[in-house]
Formats: C-alpha cells, structure tokens, sequence
C-alpha cells in the first residue's frame, strides 16, 4: 500500500463581491475514477491505480469557491488492485479498508492547497483554525 505520486491537474479559486451575513463553508472531496496501469519498476512490472479525485470547498451564500482537481498513484499486490478496480466497476466506490489512505493522503495536501488560495483571493479559510482564548 504506497501512493507513488500525486498531482494536481487543475486549481480555481473564485470570489464574489457584495456578500454580506454569516458564511457557510462546505468541504467535499469525491473520486472521480480510476485506472488500472502497468507501473515498471526495474525489470518487473507490477499493477497500480491512476485514482482521479476532486476536492471542492463552497462558500455560502455565493461568496466563492475553490475547486481541486487532481490524481494520484497508487501501488499495492495485485490481488488488491484488482479487487480496488472490480468494486469500483461495480458500486463506483473504493473499498473500506483502502479508503482512509487515499482519502487522507488527499485531503491533507487539498486543506493545504485551498488554505492557500483562500488566502490569494482573500477567503475566510476552507478548514478551522485553532482559536486562542485569553481568560
């Protein structure tokens, strides 16, 4: 279970003016596919996973938004990738137990990244920071 590589493909981050009142951040990040490849490393070539992913962060009502699009690379033995690709034919989803990885190998580069571009086009942050409480 190793993620070789990951990318971003595509990067937008908007902003509307005039909003005013409480704004609501909704994060969501969802894979958008998944390929099978042959990965030569050395001699021998071994199974692995292209997994296309976007992470989007919504700021309500219409304030902005950023979206991230990307892919990453993952390896694991075979039997896994092609259990991986067959439960994704069939339900469109990853299996449980290879989800945490993939997932939070995506989001901490994605909650980065979006910190980042909130700050460029001046954003409230996409994820909470730490608050301090001087008593």
């Amino acid at each position: 279970m190793t993620i070789l590589s990951f990318n971003f493909n595509e990067i937008i981050a908007k902003k509307a003016t005039g909003v005013k009142g409480k704004i609501k951040i909704s994060n969501n990040m969802s894979i958008k596919g998944l390929e099978e490849f042959d990965l030569k490393l050395g001699k021998k070539a071994q199974k692995a996973l292209k997994i296309k992913f976007l992470f989007e962060a919504k700021y309500e009502p219409k304030l902005g938004e950023i979206s991230l699009g990307g892919e990453l690379i993952y390896l694991n033995e075979e039997k896994k990738v092609k259990e991986i690709q067959t439960e994704w034919k069939k339900n469109k989803s990853i299996p449980k137990d290879v989800m945490p990885e993939i997932m939070g190998h995506v989001l901490k580069k994605c909650n980065i990244e979006s910190l980042v571009m909130s700050r460029e086009i001046n954003l409230p942050s996409p994820i909470p920071l730490p608050k301090i409480n001087i008593k």
